[in-house]
Protein backbone atom coordinates (compact mmCIF):
# COMPACT_ATOMS: atom_id res chain seq x y z
CA UNK A 1 0.00 0.00 0.00
CA UNK A 2 0.88 3.12 -1.19
CA UNK A 3 1.91 5.99 1.38
CA UNK A 4 0.11 9.28 1.86
CA UNK A 5 3.29 11.18 0.36
CA UNK A 6 3.77 8.88 -2.87
CA UNK A 7 0.55 8.91 -4.07
CA UNK A 8 0.39 13.11 -3.66
CA UNK A 9 3.39 12.51 -6.03
CA UNK A 10 1.48 10.65 -8.41
CA UNK A 11 -1.42 12.90 -7.98
CA UNK A 12 1.49 16.00 -8.85
CA UNK A 13 3.25 14.10 -11.54
CA UNK A 14 0.07 13.41 -13.27
CA UNK A 15 -0.92 16.92 -13.14
CA UNK A 16 2.22 17.82 -14.85
CA UNK A 17 1.44 15.41 -17.46
CA UNK A 18 -2.09 16.55 -18.23
CA UNK A 19 -0.51 19.92 -18.54
CA UNK A 20 2.09 19.57 -21.00
CA UNK A 21 -0.08 17.36 -22.91
CA UNK A 22 -1.67 18.80 -25.49
CA UNK A 23 -3.40 15.43 -26.91
CA UNK A 24 -4.71 13.15 -24.98
CA UNK A 25 -6.50 9.88 -26.02
CA UNK A 26 -8.27 8.21 -23.24
CA UNK A 27 -9.10 4.04 -23.81
CA UNK A 28 -10.22 0.91 -22.10
CA UNK A 29 -7.27 -1.85 -21.74
CA UNK A 30 -9.61 -4.50 -20.53
CA UNK A 31 -8.24 -8.23 -21.10
CA UNK A 32 -4.70 -7.10 -22.82
CA UNK A 33 -1.89 -9.92 -21.90
CA UNK A 34 1.19 -8.60 -20.81
CA UNK A 35 2.95 -9.28 -24.32
CA UNK A 36 -0.13 -7.53 -25.93
CA UNK A 37 0.62 -4.53 -23.23
CA UNK A 38 4.04 -4.17 -24.12
CA UNK A 39 3.03 -3.82 -27.94
CA UNK A 40 0.95 -1.38 -27.02
CA UNK A 41 3.44 0.81 -25.45
CA UNK A 42 6.12 0.24 -27.85
CA UNK A 43 3.62 1.44 -30.34
CA UNK A 44 2.80 4.72 -28.76
CA UNK A 45 6.73 5.49 -28.05
CA UNK A 46 7.10 5.07 -31.68
CA UNK A 47 4.83 7.11 -33.05
CA UNK A 48 5.91 10.05 -30.32
CA UNK A 49 3.81 8.79 -27.32
CA UNK A 50 3.44 8.63 -23.62
CA UNK A 51 0.98 5.59 -22.55
CA UNK A 52 -0.12 5.13 -18.60
CA UNK A 53 -2.50 2.99 -16.86
CA UNK A 54 -4.35 4.93 -14.44
CA UNK A 55 -7.28 5.00 -11.59
CA UNK A 56 -10.28 6.90 -12.42
CA UNK A 57 -10.04 8.86 -9.30
CA UNK A 58 -6.83 9.93 -9.39
CA UNK A 59 -7.68 10.44 -13.00
CA UNK A 60 -10.18 12.93 -11.98
CA UNK A 61 -8.23 14.61 -9.22
CA UNK A 62 -5.45 15.31 -11.43
CA UNK A 63 -7.36 16.48 -14.03
CA UNK A 64 -9.03 19.44 -11.80
CA UNK A 65 -7.86 22.79 -12.96
CA UNK A 66 -6.41 21.76 -16.48
CA UNK A 67 -7.56 21.71 -19.90
CA UNK A 68 -8.33 17.30 -19.56
CA UNK A 69 -10.94 18.49 -16.90
CA UNK A 70 -13.88 17.27 -19.01
CA UNK A 71 -12.11 14.69 -20.47
CA UNK A 72 -11.86 12.88 -16.61
CA UNK A 73 -14.58 13.12 -15.22
CA UNK A 74 -17.26 10.00 -15.02
CA UNK A 75 -14.50 7.32 -16.07
CA UNK A 76 -15.65 3.91 -15.33
CA UNK A 77 -13.90 0.58 -16.27
CA UNK A 78 -10.12 -0.14 -16.40
CA UNK A 79 -8.72 3.18 -17.96
CA UNK A 80 -5.27 4.02 -19.39
CA UNK A 81 -3.92 6.97 -21.32
CA UNK A 82 -2.57 7.99 -24.48
CA UNK A 83 -0.93 11.23 -24.34
CA UNK A 84 1.48 13.40 -26.44
CA UNK A 85 2.46 17.20 -27.02
CA UNK A 86 3.49 16.40 -30.58
CA UNK A 87 1.82 15.24 -33.72
CA UNK A 88 -2.18 13.53 -32.56
CA UNK A 89 -2.56 12.53 -36.00
CA UNK A 90 0.62 9.81 -36.07
CA UNK A 91 -0.62 8.73 -32.07
CA UNK A 92 -4.32 8.34 -33.63
CA UNK A 93 -3.39 6.70 -36.34
CA UNK A 94 -1.16 4.00 -34.10
CA UNK A 95 -3.86 3.52 -31.89
CA UNK A 96 -6.56 2.66 -34.43
CA UNK A 97 -3.95 0.45 -36.02
CA UNK A 98 -3.70 -1.45 -32.64
CA UNK A 99 -7.30 -1.60 -32.05
CA UNK A 100 -7.67 -3.09 -34.98
CA UNK A 101 -5.50 -6.15 -34.44
CA UNK A 102 -6.90 -6.16 -30.33
CA UNK A 103 -10.33 -5.81 -30.32
CA UNK A 104 -10.38 -5.68 -26.11
CA UNK A 105 -8.56 -2.02 -26.65
CA UNK A 106 -11.43 0.28 -26.73
CA UNK A 107 -11.29 4.00 -26.92
CA UNK A 108 -13.56 6.01 -24.36
CA UNK A 109 -12.74 9.90 -25.41
CA UNK A 110 -9.98 12.35 -26.19
CA UNK A 111 -8.50 16.27 -25.93
CA UNK A 112 -6.68 17.32 -29.17
CA UNK A 113 -5.47 20.68 -28.83
CA UNK A 114 -7.78 21.15 -25.74
CA UNK A 115 -11.03 20.34 -27.23
CA UNK A 116 -12.64 16.99 -26.65
CA UNK A 117 -13.69 14.31 -28.76
CA UNK A 118 -15.45 11.59 -29.12
CA UNK A 119 -14.90 7.98 -30.67
CA UNK A 120 -15.63 8.95 -34.30
CA UNK A 121 -13.96 11.60 -34.17
CA UNK A 122 -10.52 9.98 -33.33
CA UNK A 123 -11.33 7.53 -36.11
CA UNK A 124 -11.12 10.32 -38.56
CA UNK A 125 -8.02 11.84 -37.00
CA UNK A 126 -6.76 8.90 -37.67
CA UNK A 127 -7.77 8.48 -41.26
CA UNK A 128 -5.85 11.87 -42.11
CA UNK A 129 -2.79 12.11 -43.64
CA UNK A 130 0.31 12.44 -41.77
CA UNK A 131 1.93 15.93 -40.94
CA UNK A 132 4.72 15.52 -42.98
CA UNK A 133 2.24 14.28 -45.70
CA UNK A 134 0.21 17.35 -45.43
CA UNK A 135 3.28 19.45 -45.98
CA UNK A 136 4.46 17.56 -48.86
CA UNK A 137 1.04 18.51 -50.66
CA UNK A 138 1.08 22.21 -49.45
CA UNK A 139 4.47 22.91 -51.07
CA UNK A 140 3.29 20.77 -54.15
CA UNK A 141 0.21 23.58 -54.60
CA UNK A 142 2.84 26.37 -53.82
CA UNK A 143 4.85 24.84 -56.71
CA UNK A 144 2.49 24.04 -58.94
CA UNK A 145 1.90 27.75 -60.37
CA UNK A 146 5.65 28.42 -60.49
CA UNK A 147 6.57 25.31 -62.12
CA UNK A 148 3.40 26.06 -64.82
CA UNK A 149 4.92 29.61 -65.65
CA UNK A 150 8.03 28.50 -66.35
CA UNK A 151 7.18 25.67 -68.70
CA UNK A 152 4.76 28.45 -70.22
CA UNK A 153 7.31 31.01 -70.51
CA UNK A 154 9.55 27.81 -71.84
CA UNK A 155 6.97 27.35 -74.23
CA UNK A 156 6.82 30.97 -75.76
CA UNK A 157 10.78 30.91 -76.47
CA UNK A 158 10.55 27.27 -77.86
CA UNK A 159 7.78 28.73 -80.34
CA UNK A 160 9.81 31.76 -81.07
CA UNK A 161 12.77 29.33 -81.66
CA UNK A 162 11.20 27.38 -84.11
CA UNK A 163 9.76 30.45 -86.26
CA UNK A 164 13.15 32.09 -86.67
CA UNK A 165 14.48 28.54 -87.61
CA UNK A 166 11.97 28.50 -89.97
CA UNK A 167 12.90 32.05 -91.54
CA UNK A 168 16.60 31.71 -91.83
CA UNK A 169 15.60 27.47 -93.67
CA UNK A 170 13.30 29.38 -95.94
CA UNK A 171 15.96 32.86 -96.50
CA UNK A 172 13.11 35.43 -95.27
CA UNK A 173 15.96 37.30 -93.61
CA UNK A 174 17.28 39.00 -96.61
CA UNK A 175 18.71 42.48 -96.79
Amino acid sequence: MKKKSEKKKDLEALKKQFEQAQHIFVTGYEKLTVQQDFELRKTVRNAGGGYKVIKNNLAEKAAEGTPAQELMKNLAGMTSLAYTSKDPVALAKALTTYAKTNPSFTFKAGIVEGRVIDIRSIQELANMPSKEGLIAKVMWLINSPAQRLAVSLNGVARNLAVVIDQAVKEDKFKA
